[in-house]
């Protein structure tokens, strides 16, 4: 999709984006701003209630995990103040159980991070029983895993022996795993 290209939002174009992951966050605010989205972003679960309270957006993309709290909370009040809402949950957590939960909440889909601005873009706007095209280029399982590995990594502090411990793996092993260069 050409940057420029401006998409059918219709008359609400309006975007909430929670995620406390800040870099990530200011780049996708900057990406649908180009495809015709007006951006608001937040960084708590506290901050997305309150815009969700005050402005319900039309399109929402909020994190499951976030430092105050779960993204859960914010799904849940957009939904009761804009029942027309498009919300897409993003994890990093890949799970068939929050998953479940998200679209129980409300969500209309659920992306497992690394998603990028085009992924979100045509989760939010499949309409109906319509499914979003595959990814044009999607990791390998071997790319996946590293990314896993990487992210849990870093919330444990780089600890490899608290990380091993949440992966259910050797220390040995992971430190292996560390030390070689992200699979393509």
């Amino acid at each position: 999709m050409a940057e420029e290209e401006k998409l059918d939002l219709g008359s609400d174009p309006s975007l909430l984006l929670v995620d406390d992951d800040v870099p990530f966050l200011s780049r996708l605010a900057r990406a649908m701003e180009k495809r015709g989205f007006k951006p608001v972003t937040a960084e708590t679960v506290a901050a997305g209630k309150a815009i969700a309270q005050s402005d319900a957006p039309a399109y929402a993309v909020i994190d499951l995990r976030l430092e105050d709290g779960n993204g859960l909370d914010v799904v849940e009040l957009l939904r009761q103040r804009r029942p027309d809402a498009r919300i897409v949950v993003l994890t990093g957590y890949g799970a068939i159980a929050t998953a479940v939960a998200a679209v129980k909440m409300g969500a209309t889909d659920y992306l497992s991070k690394p998603a990028d601005a085009t992924d979100i873009t045509n989760a939010l706007l499949a309409r109906g029983e319509d499914l979003p095209p595959p990814p044009e280029n999607p990791m390998s399982a071997d790319r996946v895993r590293w990314e896993h590995i990487q992210r849990v990594y870093e919330l444990c502090d780089r600890n490899v022996s608290e990380t091993a411990r949440r992966l259910n793996m050797h220390r040995r092993t992971l430190q292996r795993i560390l030390a070689k260069r992200s699979p393509r």
